[in-house]
């Protein structure tokens, strides 16, 4: 009796952990993830990083929906944004200080910025224009124009790791030789480490 009272306490245990654990999106958090591409794992090398994908949540009809620059730029249902990514991991991160921040109107402001990418189509040479879009390019401009909160400064792209085989093959696809060494970039590790955000959910 004693050994099965024990179990039940341990099982109960193990289930309010997991309910503490669970994500409750909010309109305004940034998803991170892998993807399975052989320009998802170009990004991850020349950025260090496990990631190299990001959206923006937003919650419509009580639903969760990813904010994301792919083809074209477009809400994609939380769910199936999840199980693009390589072994289902992203990480969820939120403003410091979201409450006081992400007031009813700072989040119409996001709302209807988003809804001004809609439709341009995904930047495979990673411009920084605004006639097409790259995910973390999108993330930042986004909170940027609705927001005035820059969450990282750009980078050349010359500051990252180039040189690797898998990296360079890549940037040769691209740009042939004259890759655009001076073109400022924000790469979603830069996102990953910003001091505005702070992580609320990883799934391992």
């Amino acid at each position: 009796m004693k050994l099965t009272f024990c179990l039940v306490l341990t099982l109960l245990a193990v289930a309010s952990t997991a309910c503490a654990q669970r994500y409750r999106p909010q309109t305004g958090d940034i998803l991170l993830q892998s993807l399975k591409s052989d320009q998802s794992e170009a990004i991850q090398i020349a950025t260090k990083s496990p990631y190299s994908h990001v959206g923006v949540v937003f919650i419509k009809d009580d639903k969760p929906f990813v904010l994301e620059a792919i083809e074209p730029v477009q809400f994609t249902p939380m769910n199936i944004w999840i199980k693009r990514g390589a072994n289902r991991k992203y990480v969820a991160k939120r403003l410091v200080k979201a409450d006081s921040i992400l007031t009813k109107d700072n989040l119409a402001d996001l709302i209807e910025t988003g809804k001004l990418y809609l439709g341009k189509h995904y930047d495979i040479y990673f411009n920084w224009s605004d006639s097409s879009m790259y995910c973390s390019e999108l993330v930042w401009k986004l909170y940027h124009e609705a927001l005035d909160l820059d969450l990282t400064m750009p980078a050349k792209l010359s500051s990252f790791d180039l040189e690797h085989p898998i990296v360079s093959a890549k940037l040769r696809e691209r740009y042939g030789t004259n890759v655009p060494l001076e073109e400022p970039v924000v790469a979603p590790s830069a996102l990953f480490d910003s001091k505005y955000l702070t992580t609320v959910y990883q799934r391992k």
